[in-house]
């Protein structure tokens, strides 16, 4: 490691991918009192079943009963909206088509309508609707017309989600709908049977049949919050917003997208789960906004190498807490950095996305209890339980998501494994020149050698470097000292890092010291 004096004229920055804004089980939380409705929407009346689909159920020779039966719930959705400019980035997406349609003029100087055409799910037989996102977003207008075609409503949005893809709307029927009933989406299996209704291409209702493919699937950069279903079950342009249902006509998920190179079905296709949309829909329609519960920790997967690092037993799964929000939830329930928390609420966390997508799915304000494994200065591991009272997620953690970048593996590398890397000490110059609050105290990584040891475990230019092998890092010449006295096969690093943009965090890296390059 070398002290670099000089002024940093760069800084490598990478953040997490998102499209237009990143989540758990989707049940909607207990709580000791009933939450105001501050959205001033009347509930909607559900009908839901959770039962477990029979494990010996057979393939009939015909789902048509079941078909009849759900069809009427499925409705077509037709949007408008007036625009400047170029037609919705979404059409010149080769790899995500998320089904809009354009038939205004060519010339994109002049006003033009987009109209959308998309399918929708009534829920209530009252007039909710359940939609994607992406069919009504910027829409002027919204019309839904029932599956039959003899009825045609205007509809209000009651609001949308981005982070999840969903929409609620409500139109005001003369009598009862027919609404679909609410199955549970976790009790999904791949394998399973799964049909998808919608009116591809507006050629007409229509249903395709196809299984479960995956379930959980996520890090496609679709929306920030992902838990897919993915099914093989024909979707096309025109099917999103529409119903994916199981063999007994329950409601599973909302389609939303297809992976596809030609802009047709090529036998992926995903749904948001129901689960996450009832959580979305009660939210919007109660509250008039998507709340979401907020820990205030920074998190990172838990590799081989950070288990041997803490000491943790070679069979620990979880995430690492690489740092703590000052005021938050965690810090008031005595999470520490360096944790690694392994359930939440009973549920066991596997990875930082089970972990985002079960907290932000539990109402701010509800006390969760999180277990956890913690190291003490001697050595030794224990398993701790600490209740937390979930805050609000910020905004800006809703756009930028809640990933860390750079989660890169240690590779077998060099002798000293800060060969490679300059630092600079902290002024206040370079503080503003980079945003870097006056609590964070370290050395600025000014540079990393690309083939370095510490490139490859993910330390980069801009980086501060806060700790090293758990001792305190407050100037350049002390990193440049630590560095040199470091003897160990690893060096464990916590770095504070920029995150796309978004605020900052801190997080740990192991570098590898134990062979030359």
């Amino acid at each position: 490691m070398k002290n670099q004096w000089k002024a940093v004229v760069a800084l490598v920055l990478a953040g997490v991918v998102t499209a237009d804004a990143a989540v758990g089980t989707g049940r909607k939380s207990s709580q000791a009192e009933k939450p105001e409705n501050k959205g001033g929407n009347p509930p909607p009346k559900l009908s839901v079943d959770n039962s477990p689909l029979p494990a010996d159920i057979k393939n009939g020779s015909s789902y048509a009963p079941i078909i009849k039966r759900v069809a009427p719930s499925v409705v077509n959705i037709y949007s408008t909206l007036t625009v400047r400019g170029s037609p919705h980035p979404f059409l010149d997406d080769p790899l995500f088509r998320q089904f809009f349609g354009d038939q205004g003029p060519s010339n994109p100087s002049r006003p033009r309508k987009e109209q959308s055409l998309g399918s929708g799910v009534i829920v209530s037989a009252d007039g909710y609707v359940l939609t994607a996102n992406h069919v009504v977003e910027g829409a002027a207008t919204v019309k839904v017309a029932l599956a039959s075609g003899d009825q045609e409503y205007d509809a209000k949005v009651i609001g949308t989600d981005p982070a999840t893809d969903i929409a609620v709307l409500r139109i005001e029927p003369k009598k009862p709908l027919p609404a679909a009933t609410l199955g549970d989406s976790e009790k999904l299996e791949v394998g399973d049977t799964v049909l998808a209704v919608g009116n591809p291409f507006g050629v007409g209702q229509t249903v395709t049949m196809g299984i479960v493919s995956a379930v959980g699937r996520g890090g496609l950069g679709i929306t920030g919050y992902e838990n897919f279903i993915q099914t093989d079950a024909a979707i096309n342009p025109g099917n999103s917003g529409g119903a994916l249902i199981d063999v007994q006509g329950r409601l599973m998920g909302i389609n939303t997208a297809i992976l596809s190179r030609s802009g047709g079905f090529m036998g992926v296709g995903f749904a948001v789960p129901i689960s996450m949309a009832r959580y979305v829909m009660d939210r919007l329609i109660s509250d008039g906004k998507v709340t979401r519960g907020y820990l205030g920790i920074n998190i990172q997967p838990l590799t081989a190498d950070l288990a041997k690092e803490f000491r943790l037993p070679d069979e620990s799964s979880g995430v690492m807490v690489g740092g703590v929000t000052p005021n938050s939830a965690a810090e008031k329930a005595g999470v520490k950095e360096g944790d690694v928390i392994i359930e939440v609420n009973g549920k066991k966390i596997t990875d930082p996305r089970s972990l985002q997508l079960t907290v932000t799915q539990i109402s701010p304000g509800t006390k969760v209890n999180l277990k956890v494994l913690r190291v003490d200065d001697a050595g030794r591991t224990s398993e701790k339980t600490v209740s937390a009272t979930l805050g609000e997620l910020p905004q800006e953690a809703v756009a930028f998501g809640m990933g860390r970048r750079g989660e890169g593996k240690s590779q077998p590398s060099g002798s000293d494994s800060l060969d490679g890397v300059e630092v600079a000490d902290l002024d206040s110059r370079t503080r503003r020149q980079f945003n870097i609050p006056q609590n964070v105290q370290g050395a600025l990584v000014a540079n990393v050698e690309q083939d370095s040891n510490a490139a490859e475990a993910g330390l980069r230019p801009g980086d501060i470097i806060l700790e090293i092998d758990r001792k305190p890092v407050r100037t350049a010449d002390d990193a440049v000292a630590m560095s040199e006295k470091a003897t160990g096969e690893r060096i464990l690093l916590r770095i504070w890092t920029q995150t796309g943009g978004g605020p900052g965090g801190t997080r740990f890296l192991v570098v590898d010291n134990a062979k030359k390059k």
